[in-house]
C-alpha cells in the first residue's frame, strides 16, 4: 500500500480528516520549521510559526486550488507568518545580550560641546565674509546649487562664481586659522 499523496492528504483534511493533518505534519513539519528558522533566526519563533502555519493549512485546505504543491502551498503560508513577524520585530525590546553588543555611535558631551562651539566658530567667520562671499557659500554649501545654477540665482557668470568661490573659501580658511580652529572634526 503507497502513502498517500500531499494532495490527498489535504483534500481528507478538508473534509475534517485529523489523522490526514498529522500524516501531512509528520511529512513536512521539518522542511517547514528549517525554512521558517532560516527566514525569524530564532527556533522558538520558528516553532510558533509552524504551529500557525499548520493551523492555516487545517483552516484553508477546501480553499487549495492546486495551482501550485501542496508544499510550496505551505511554504507560502509559513513565509507571510513569518514576515508578518518580521515587521513587528523592531518594535519589541532588545534583549539584554544583544543591547550590549550594539555599540553608542553618538558623540561623548566633550566631543558635541567641541562641535557645537566650532560650529559657532564657523557662523562668526561667515558672519566676517563680504557679502558676495557669504552668498555664493550659502548657495553652494547650504542649498547645494552647482555653479551654473548660482550663476542665474546671482545673474552673473559663471566664471565668477568661481572666482568668488575660491576667495570665499581661501577668506574662510584664514579666519578659521584665526579663530584657532582647524578644518576637520574630531
Amino acid at each position: 500500500m503507497s502513502a498517500p499523496s500531499d494532495e490527498d492528504l489535504i483534500r481528507r483534511i478538508a473534509g475534517g480528516d485529523r489523522a490526514a493533518m498529522q500524516g501531512l505534519y509528520a511529512r513536512h513539519s521539518t522542511a517547514v520549521f528549517r525554512f521558517l528558522v532560516r527566514m525569524v533566526r530564532d527556533p522558538s519563533r520558528a516553532e510558533d510559526l509552524m504551529s500557525d502555519a499548520f493551523f492555516d493549512v487545517w483552516q484553508q485546505a477546501g480553499r487549495f486550488e492546486g495551482r501550485s504543491s501542496v508544499m510550496t502551498w505551505m511554504l507560502t503560508i509559513a513565509r507571510f507568518k513569518a514576515l508578518s513577524t518580521l515587521r513587528r520585530r523592531p518594535h519589541e525590546a532588545l534583549e539584554p545580550e544583544m543591547a550590549e553588543a550594539v555599540e553608542d555611535e553618538a558623540d561623548t558631551p566633550e566631543v558635541t560641546l567641541q562641535k557645537a562651539s566650532k560650529a559657532e566658530a564657523m557662523r562668526r567667520c561667515l558672519e566676517g565674509l563680504s557679502l558676495e562671499h557669504r552668498t555664493v557659500i550659502d548657495l553652494v554649501y547650504y542649498h547645494e546649487l552647482g555653479v551654473e545654477e548660482v550663476a542665474q540665482v546671482l545673474d552673473i557668470p559663471a566664471g565668477t562664481v568661481k572666482t568668488r568661490l575660491f576667495h570665499a573659501r581661501k577668506r574662510l580658511s584664514d579666519l578659521l586659522l584665526k579663530a584657532g580652529i582647524d578644518r576637520g572634526w574630531p
